[in-house]
């Protein structure tokens, strides 16, 4: 056998060249635009470690890799690799890869198990394809082989030494629409630059499907990264602010890459996962194996097939803005399970995945407090979840039937005893989450199989994650009557101004914990406390707190740092703010007891407990979201230990544990969940309300969408023109309107200026003090954007559901948050 073959050469079969050397060789020889190179065989390796191969011990992966490097080349075999280098040019930058004879096997994907190393040259080459060797006996591909039942002494590896192609623009492909498993489609991600941050999932990619020769769908990423060539290999750098929203391909050039996909198609007889590059203007294939799952297995992602419902993404929404991963949607709905047990009916299920994204089944609840006769319900209703429009024709379920009572009312006298007894144990719960959190965190870390972190995590992690969730339940049980009964009676006794600053004062002891991430950077600022302990007491809050997948503050400094510049441009600091409204406070009790004289007592103790309600669930919040931090930890830990760091957040709860414990099946469908997640997170957020069957991609596409409203069944609710929505905190400004999509991109928020988004949650906490008012297109009164304009006494309109609809960047606006109406003055006309 030969020791190194061209690219495309007919003996580079599965068992000389590994299945990525096999793949590209046949698609060479079939004519279609592959980078230039060769393949060091698995001969070549057999030949190399035939010296020393008795010594390698797979539980001893230091040992193993120092006897790869200390070993020099068979004779001949480096010259060999070093002539076919030449031959591709004087000093060419190529891509080394590793191709092992177990790649691409049905049911398996050992793609990623081995190392590769990119923009080597010259001699590099020879110790990189030595590394490349090694990397056969790192623990993670040693530890999957035994997953899989793979002889280590069947295991060989080839080399796949290929041009690096300096790409302007990458991809992936999918012959077949790896969500729908549409055959009949073409999906496409791109990105700028090199390919590496598309597949380890570092960018949300451009998607593009093309259908029947044309493009269906374009949706535009925001391409926050790209890899580019350096002196010393590939690094990441920021993409321009003015090409992070700018499509990667025209649409003549996506028809071109189908038209390529479907030449890799035919020739392999199968859908087929195709890696892509561009570099000026032409196309080549660097990559391509068999798609190993399709549509089927991705129903879960879309529940409003289940049925006729209306859904909501009001109130939890706000708390998990995000397309989550799969592995966050798996903890979302056990948390759920636990904090809404009360709420639970027979039949239903009261939470969804729709494209990625959290969504409640308003139908359920509606059914109920109508077909019970409540008073008032409606209002209730929209307190919590936001406003319904009037003219819309709620579906509705019967829910009050023999059989559904019969065993609703046992589960809820079960609930109410253990709610109970759980808000007994919640100051002690509260008191000791921070340590007992920091510690579970470290005996994660310091975990060292698989097995014994899935002992972990079903003996102390899940546990802990369930009882924060069950503390949340009977924090929310408690006064949600005194909440909204409290705010009302006072609005009618003083008007909603003086009622808002009478309730205000939650904070008036630093203990408002939504208020906790802006008190934290305040006191950081100052120097009161170093970076260390803001992470350990504030550093689980942010924007994607309940994205498993997503760094926390308090690991990621840079965040820290753009967060502590902001501070620096203030309207008013977050003192001044805390202190004008504790005199707005005192103002308006003095205007109570002029004109209640006796009642000041008895509104006093009511106020009181309002606070303390408020404060409690917003405690027992933050803790919760603490526990989030640890599960992540968890699912890093898990990563680390199998050697699939970048894979394990499209896997399920129960997926995840059986790849601890030896099975390792799951890991199958990662590429077809990866590419249903990236599709996705490229979206726009879909909207508020849903009724019915509903495409996220197809309604994506659609010039007439609509971001407060889809009704599958096309009645026609009248769009809303005016912008009105909930009294969120009182006051009457005018300002320009700054339109911000995502917490990111606040520092473009100017003091002063008027923040209108879609929603706001604590994440977005450090912003309020430079803004002169808040306007959000989700919301109600008791949500976050109004508990922390409130406590600021920043003017707040909240639930608008079309304000980023209406509202351009640089308008001049007059928002009133009293009467909870926003009116634009004057536009600048840019488009949306």
């Amino acid at each position: 056998m030969a020791l190194v073959l061209p690219l495309g050469d007919a003996a580079a079969d599965l068992a000389t060249a590994g299945g990525k050397g096999a793949s590209l060789a046949r698609m060479v020889r079939a004519g279609l635009p592959v980078p230039g190179g060769f393949c060091v065989t698995t001969a070549a390796y057999r030949a190399f470690v035939a010296g020393f191969g008795g010594a390698i011990d797979p539980g001893d992966p230091d040992r193993t890799a120092a006897l790869f490097a200390e070993h020099p080349l068979p004779a001949g075999l480096a010259e060999e690799i070093l002539a076919a280098y030449g031959g591709l040019g004087e000093g060419v930058p190529v891509a080394v890869r590793s191709s092992a004879t177990a790649e691409d096997l049905p049911g398996m994907s050992f793609a990623g198990q081995q190392d590769s190393y990119l923009n080597v040259r010259g001699e590099g080459l020879l110790g990189a394809v030595q590394k490349c060797w090694a990397s056969l006996w790192s623990p993670r591909a040693v530890a999957y082989r035994d997953q899989h039942g793979v002889p280590h002494d069947a295991a060989a590896l080839a080399v796949v030494v290929q041009e690096l192609v300096d790409a302007d623009a990458s991809g992936v492909l999918f012959t077949a629409d790896p969500v729908t498993g549409s055959e009949d489609e073409t999906v496409i991600n791109a990105s700028w630059g090199l390919g590496e941050s598309v597949v380890g999932g570092h960018v949300i990619p451009d998607s593009v499907v093309v259908r029947s020769g044309a493009v269906a769908s374009t949706t535009i990423g925001d391409k926050t990264v790209l890899t580019v060539r350096t002196a010393d290999g590939t690094d990441e750098r920021p993409v321009p602010d003015e090409r992070r929203r700018e499509p990667v391909l025209a649409p003549a050039e996506a028809l071109e890459l189908a038209a390529l996909g479907a030449r890799v198609r035919d020739l392999f007889g199968v859908p087929m996962d195709i890696e892509w590059v561009r570099s000026q203007g032409r196309f080549a294939i660097v990559q391509a194996r068999p798609v190993t799952v399709l549509g089927p297995e991705l129903g879960e992602w879309n529940d409003t097939a289940k049925g006729e419902y209306l859904w909501t993404s009001g109130n939890l929404g706000e708390a998990i803005p995000d397309v989550m991963t799969p592995i966050t949607w798996s903890f979302v709905k056990l948390f759920i399970h636990e904090a809404m047990s009360a709420s639970a009916i027979p039949g239903f299920d009261l939470v969804g995945n729709i494209g990625g994204r959290f969504y409640l089944n308003l139908t359920p609840i509606y059914s109920m407090v109508r077909a019970l006769h409540v008073k008032g319900w409606a209002s209730t209703v929209a307190n919590v979840f936001g406003r319904i429009p009037e003219d819309l024709d709620v579906p509705t379920v019967k829910v009050l039937d023999w059989p559904t009572l019969k065993r609703m009312v046992p589960g809820a006298i079960r609930v109410r005893r253990r709610a109970r007894a759980n808000l007994a144990q919640m100051r002690p719960f509260l008191a000791e989450s921070r340590g007992r959190c920091a510690g579970l965190r470290a005996r994660i870390a310091a975990t060292e199989s698989p097995a014994e972190l899935a002992a972990l995590y079903r003996q102390e992690v899940g546990p802990l994650f369930v009882t924060a969730a069950r503390m949340l339940e009977a924090a929310g049980r408690q006064g949600g009557g005194t909440l909204l009964y409290t705010r009302e009676k006072l609005r009618k006794l003083m008007g909603s101004t003086d009622a808002e600053a009478m309730l205000t004062g939650v904070n008036a002891d630093g203990g408002l914990a939504s208020l906790g991430l802006l008190v934290g950077l305040t006191r950081l600022a100052r120097g009161e406390i170093g970076r260390d302990e803001f992470a350990r007491e504030y550093g689980h809050r942010g924007p994607h707190e309940c994205e498993l997948s997503a760094p926390r503050p308090g690991e990621d400094p840079g965040w820290i740092d753009a967060q502590l510049a902001g501070l620096h441009d203030l309207q008013f600091s977050t003192d001044a703010l805390l202190a004008r409204q504790r005199q707005a406070r005192d103002e308006a009790w003095a205007r109570f007891a002029a004109r209640y004289p006796r009642r000041v007592p008895a509104m006093r103790e009511q106020v009181r407990r309002w606070n303390g309600i408020v404060r409690d669930r917003e405690a027992t919040r933050s803790e919760s979201v603490r526990t989030f931090w640890v599960v992540r930890e968890f699912v890093l830990r898990a990563g680390e230990l199998t050697g699939r760091p970048d894979d394990l957040w499209y896997l399920y709860l129960e997926e995840l544990l059986d790849v601890l414990e030896g099975k390792p099946a799951a890991l199958a469908r990662v590429p077809a969940r990866r590419a249903a997640y990236q599709r996705y997170a490229a979206l726009p957020p879909y909207p508020r309300l849903i009724v019915g069957r509903f495409d996220p991609v197809r309604w994506a596409a659609s010039p007439d969408r609509r971001t407060d409203l889809y009704d599958s069944r096309g009645a026609a609710v009248p769009v809303e023109e005016g912008i009105t929505g909930f009294p969120g905190a009182p006051g009457v400004v005018e300002g320009t309107a700054r339109v911000i999509a995502r917490p990111e991109d606040g520092a473009r928020l100017n003091a002063g200026e008027i923040l209108v988004t879609t929603l706001t949650n604590v994440g977005w906490t450090p912003m309020f003090p430079r803004a002169a008012a808040v306007v959000t297109d989700l919301g109600a009164p008791l949500s976050h954007a109004s508990i922390v304009a409130r406590e600021l006494g920043i003017p707040a309109v909240v639930g608008t559901g079309n304000a980023t609809r209406l509202i351009h960047d640089g308008d001049r606006l007059r928002v009133d948050g009293e009467r909870g109406t926003v009116e634009v003055l004057q536009s600048d006309g840019s488009a949306k």
